[in-house]
């Protein structure tokens, strides 16, 4: 079994990258990110790091996205006020609250699992991700 350099093995360390980043938050998964990337030297290692930081990444330019809906509406909707009329649709707000439900609840998902996955250094293959990870690191 191959060990860090800061003696834990090399599955446990990305165990611990996906489980600070599920529930850590930006910039304690970037501060591991960034020592991982830059002391490691374990190429399965480096390849899951940026596997994460790739996929909380997507996952919030996608909930950026989607939050994009309602202040589109609302510029609308100003628009149409100044001519007297209005354009208020509840579900709207429904509708974009469960997406970023599904969102959060995926990413989540994804991130325990790959955790978990780490621990055997193994990770679950996402062909477009590991496609565009393969293209700029090898």
């Amino acid at each position: 079994m191959q060990k860090t350099k800061l003696g834990l093995s090399v599955g446990l360390l990305g165990a611990i990258f996906f489980f600070v980043s599920f529930f850590g938050g930006y910039i304690p998964t970037l501060l591991l990110a960034g020592y991982i990337l830059l002391v490691e030297d374990n190429a399965w290692l480096k390849r899951v790091t940026i596997k994460g930081v790739v996929l909380a990444l997507v996952f919030s330019v996608l909930s950026a996205l989607v939050n994009f809906i309602p202040n589109l509406m609302g510029l609308v909707d100003d628009v149409l006020r100044i001519f007297n009329e209005n354009l208020y649709v509840p579900v709207i707000s429904n509708i974009v609250n469960l997406i970023l439900t599904i969102l959060n609840l995926a990413e989540k998902v994804l991130f325990l699992l790959l955790g978990f996955m780490a621990l055997k250094q193994k990770t679950i293959v996402i062909p477009p991700l590991d496609a565009f990870i393969s293209k700029y690191m090898d």
